[in-house]
């Protein structure tokens, strides 16, 4: 089971792009509602979550979790003990962690970058403390992908893909959406 965070203020591209690639791929995917049952995207457009934070219990199903970015999205993101608790499950167990735009900053604020290659949305690089900032479009170091925002959701959801099921399962997906 994929986890995907959503909170007012969610940039959609990088929410939906990412759920739909991998539901191609044949992953359960679930929208969590943070804070609401529902939620706002960061240019008004409304969302009814699969579940709400209060309803989600963490557990070995858990493949994978996702945080999109947007503003104030990530913030919301940020302050939620649900999303907090869930990056910990992510960590503690060896499950990966996607994140994208300014979402990438939630993860290093929690010294989880230290050491790490990554990328976000440009002007957040300062909040990916100790990682090696890349400035790809896309960058996977071990667990953890991170993206650098909208323009490159449907790369981020390949690459997600691509850490669950393989290169040929992610090129697969990709020639079938002609994203070649």
């Amino acid at each position: 089971m994929v986890l995907v965070f959503l909170a007012n203020g969610f940039e959609e591209t990088e929410a939906v792009a990412p759920i739909d690639i991998l539901r191609r791929n044949g992953r359960d995917v679930v929208t969590v509602g943070i804070g609401e049952e529902i939620i706002t995207s960061a240019h008004g457009v409304t969302v009814v979550p699969d579940v709400t934070e209060v309803d989600l219990t963490l557990s070995d199903e858990i493949e994978m979790i996702v945080l999109p970015g947007g503003m104030p999205g990530t913030l919301n993101l940020e302050k939620s003990r649900t999303v907090q608790d869930a990056i910990d499950y992510c960590v503690s167990n060896g499950k990966f962690i996607g994140a994208i735009c300014a979402a990438p900053s939630i993860l290093g604020r929690k010294g989880l970058l230290k050491g790490r290659k990554a990328t976000c949305f440009p002007g957040f690089e300062e909040l990916l403390e100790g990682a090696e900032f890349t400035g790809e479009p896309v960058e996977r170091d071990s667990n953890i992908i991170t993206a650098r925002g909208a323009g490159v959701a449907l790369e981020f959801g390949l690459k997600l893909v691509e850490a669950l099921s393989g290169k040929p399962a992610a090129d697969k997906i990709k020639e079938a959406m002609r994203c070649v």
